[in-house]
């Protein structure tokens, strides 16, 4: 596998329409935002999609969901102790974890074990991989609307002796129309730690592509979310010719003028500012 010489930079766009992207469990899983009215999806969330399209090309993921666990175990101390089994540091520790798990190489991990037979004097020890892929929370280009509708189930969940019982309430929130922008990095010296590979970052990127796919649910129901384009910017050097802060803001997305109401990615200008010496190479998305 070659090894990563190079910073990236990249920028997702992702178009939402009439679905829930990353709903709030604290907020009656309403759509995310902002006070004044931006959309958000966590990190958290785009890793986590990040992830299970690694799963569908065929990579071993230490962090999967409950109900796409292709190993059979149903912990994370579970798989950990059971594919690792044998290590002298806490550095072959983590060099076997970053070998064994694309995840773990590319976002990092915290793990938390017990001593080994051989050291039984202490309690347990921590093992810290930091990551070189970083993910910012994504960011609606302008604010959105959250349409809420109420539900209901008019079929009986237990047995009511021949009785229909009364329909039980919900509400379902979606955003009508919104523009997000998934930025992030991939840090060098993070990478030669972690045997993060350019081979690693091109899947990376194909993830970005086609982030969406084998996603939909009833939040998010087929066609409802759509990468429009990835933007990837190579450095020719390790530290980078130019900031990330400075590489994001090249891109600047506005409203069409006379348009007020969004309902599509067609209403936007896109405008790729100049950085000499780094152009982005530009993904149209799935």
């Amino acid at each position: 596998m070659s090894i990563l010489e190079s910073k990236i930079d990249f920028i997702a766009i992702a178009a939402v329409k009439n679905a829930n992207p990353n709903g709030d469990p604290l907020n009656g899983n309403r759509p995310r935002t902002t006070y004044d009215g931006y959309g958000q999806m966590s990190d958290v969330c785009i890793k986590r999609k990040i992830r299970n399209r690694l799963q569908d090309m065929g990579e071993k993921i230490f962090v999967q969901s409950d109900d796409r666990s292709d190993d059979g175990y149903d912990c994370l101390s579970k798989r950990a102790s059971g594919e690792i089994k044998a290590f002298s540091s806490k550095d072959d520790y983590a060099k076997q974890a970053c070998e064994k798990w694309f995840d773990v190489r590319s976002f990092g991990q915290v793990f938390a074990f017990k001593s080994s037979e051989k050291d039984s004097s202490k309690d347990g020890v921590s093992v810290g991989v930091r990551g070189p892929v970083s993910v910012h929370q994504a960011m609606s280009v302008s604010p959105v609307d959250v349409n809420s509708m109420q539900i209901t189930k008019s079929v009986n969940s237990e047995p009511a002796d021949g009785k229909k019982s009364s329909d039980t309430m919900g509400t379902k929130h979606m955003v009508d129309f919104g523009l997000y922008e998934i930025k992030g990095s991939i840090n060098v010296q993070l990478a030669e730690k972690t045997g993060f590979s350019k081979e690693d970052a091109e899947k990376i990127k194909e993830c970005l592509r086609t982030l969406f796919i084998n996603d939909s649910s009833s939040a998010r129901p087929d066609g409802s979310m759509e990468i429009i384009r990835v933007y990837w910017w190579e450095h020719n050097c390790k530290i980078g010719q130019y900031s990330s802060a400075k590489v994001h803001d090249s891109l600047k997305i506005t409203l069409k003028d006379g348009i007020t109401y969004p309902s599509s990615a067609d209403d936007y200008v896109y405008v790729l500012s100049d950085l000499d010496g780094l152009k982005p190479q530009i993904i149209e998305g799935m």
